[in-house]
């Protein structure tokens, strides 16, 4: 038995009550800045920052009594086993989640305020998932997959449904990819109810685990690099996942580790909401250029908002390199007094705003009468870049090459 509408919607009669239905707003920012009628589904706002909780409570509440007295356990990078946690504790069932070293820290922390027992004891996810799989046989426990499962699916499903009755002349929805049991849910709600809306997947080419199965024409483990979109690395799709996927979906894009931390920086920018990598793919498929959009009333996904505070200064910096907003020149200058505010006083005149200044003597030319000279500034976009560069030419300062 596939994943049916019926099915979906009966995981929305069950989980209503507790499961948030999050708003759809119409964005003006995000509109002009794709082309097109944007609208944001804000499933960040769950109560455990993610859409994971509506297919876990879904699951859970399926459990027979005999199911629930021995517990459940599950891997995870952080927002399946959170929606695990927090509904196994509300229902009084014991939950064990299995993460790897790596997982965030925000994730970690609030798994385990949510009560379950958390083992960290494996490198990456794969090792997690076959880990938690032992210690299912060896314990009693109910194994709960994070995406490869009917009442999942079903559960994440019901995200698709509140999509429709929100906006429901819309003519496409984007859906960020990991194992796949959200573009599967979504997917096949949507179809069933609107089959003209495109849904389009988003994958981090880190982790580009759907791509290689399609392009294998079978499921396919992958080694998945880090990537900023930590909730999409997985090791493989779901087998089940799969089998549903290609009915309902229309185009898959791949998006980068800098076009997603630009989006990342746009939605804290232009929308004021913090979104993890792995929901912020989504505002980057949108941006993609291989879709034709222009026009159209499209639904953005933000899956996702546990993105862990000591990495949004990175991801806000490289978004901003990416933009043209943050730039750094390595210049060689005369040592001798005023040659650095000389330098300096070119690149004020410009405008940019500089940030850092690196005065370097040990790794300089041979020529010791000139010294390296590395500034980080603040600009305003490409053009402005070229425009310092161009005055620090006209200075006769010499730039060297990134």
């Amino acid at each position: 038995m596939s994943v049916t509408l019926e099915m979906i919607q009966a995981a929305r009669d069950r989980i209503g009550p507790v499961i948030y239905h999050s708003p759809c707003p119409y964005s003006l920012s995000l509109s002009r800045l794709c082309g097109c009628e944007i609208y944001c589904k804000l499933d960040h706002l769950q109560m455990t920052g993610s859409f994971k909780e509506r297919g876990a409570r879904n699951k859970l509440m399926l459990l027979t009594e005999s199911q629930r007295k021995a517990g459940v356990i599950a891997a995870s990078a952080g927002n399946h086993a959170l929606g695990l946690a927090y509904h196994g504790q509300e229902l009084g069932i014991p939950v064990t989640v299995v993460m790897p070293r790596w997982a965030p820290l925000v994730k970690v922390r609030n798994c385990r305020e949510f009560g379950a027992n958390v083992l960290m004891d494996v490198e990456s996810f794969d090792q997690a998932y076959s880990r938690a799989k032992e210690l299912a046989a060896e314990k009693g426990l109910v194994f709960v997959p994070g995406f490869d499962d009917e009442q999942i699916i079903a559960g994440q499903g019901t995200c698709g449904l509140e999509i429709i009755e929100d906006v429901p002349d819309l003519d496409a929805v984007i859906v960020p990819v990991g194992g796949g049991g959200l573009l599967a849910g979504v997917g096949t709600a949507i179809k069933a109810l609107r089959p003209r809306v495109q849904v389009i997947g988003v994958e981090a080419e880190n982790a580009p685990t759907l791509e290689v199965s399609i392009r294998k024409g079978e499921v396919t483990s992958i080694d998945a690099r880090p990537t900023l979109a930590d909730g999409l690395a997985v090791a493989k799709v779901g087998k089940l996942c799969f089998e549903i996927i290609p009915k309902v979906m229309d185009r898959l894009v791949m998006v980068d580790e800098a076009e997603i931390a630009r989006s990342v920086l746009r939605l804290l920018e232009l929308e004021k909401m913090a979104v993890e990598g792995a929901g912020a793919v989504s505002l980057a498929g949108a941006l993609h250029p291989s879709l034709n959009l222009a026009g159209k009333k499209v639904v953005l996904l933000l899956s996702g908002g546990n993105i862990d505070v000591t990495m949004i200064a990175g991801v806000i910096e490289r978004g901003l390199a990416k933009e043209g907003r943050l730039c750094r020149v390595h210049a060689l200058i005369n040592d001798r007094p005023g040659g650095l505010a000389r330098l300096l006083n070119v690149i004020a005149a410009t405008g940019a705003n500089i940030k850092e200044v690196s005065h370097d003597r040990n790794f300089a030319p041979p020529n010791v009468g000139f010294v390296s000279v590395t500034c980080i500034m603040h600009t305003r976009d490409a053009s402005h870049i070229a425009e310092v560069h161009q005055a620090l030419r006209d200075a006769g300062v010499e730039v060297r090459p990134e």
